[in-house]
């Protein structure tokens, strides 16, 4: 079974991006509080991890658009490791966090209730027709170019 579930802070603000058939993606960065003795944080050691993030279509759009540096929130997905070679001609790993689910733990205002959005089980489906065209959504990238 591959499911993670993570609470932590956003480290930057999301980027949301299209692949060349519209379809969108978003990737950013939480950083997740390890649980340290107090003497092991006076030694300096690390006491948070710094996970990314992906997220697709509807998710994606969602966490893009009312997502900033420092939020708090609860994500839930599975881990996924991919190669790919790197400019200096070695293989290259790297892991991330594939979101189903996006739990928003804090709110922008004071004021504000928190929320969520569970991404749609069907990944299948194709974005709707007539919808804002790629290159006003933000910059387009080939499918074949993304590493995952």
């Amino acid at each position: 079974m591959n499911r993670v579930i993570l609470i932590g802070r956003l480290a930057r603000d999301p980027e949301i991006r299209y692949t060349q058939s519209g379809k969108a993606f978003c990737r950013f960065t939480i950083a997740v509080d390890r649980r340290f003795s107090r003497a092991a944080q006076q030694e300096g050691q690390q006491t948070a991890d710094f996970i990314p993030v992906t997220c697709w279509e509807k998710l994606a759009e969602i966490c893009g658009n009312n997502l900033t540096k420092g939020r708090r929130v609860g994500v839930e997905g599975r881990i996924q490791v991919r190669s790919y070679d790197g400019s200096d001609g070695q293989r290259k790993y790297a892991t991330d966090v594939v979101a189903d689910n996006v739990e928003f733990l804090d709110s922008k205002n004071a004021g504000g209730s928190s929320g969520g959005y569970d991404a749609p089980m069907d990944r299948s489906a194709a974005p709707a027709a007539g919808g804002a065209a790629p290159d006003m959504m933000g910059p387009v990238i080939p499918d074949d170019d993304i590493p995952f």
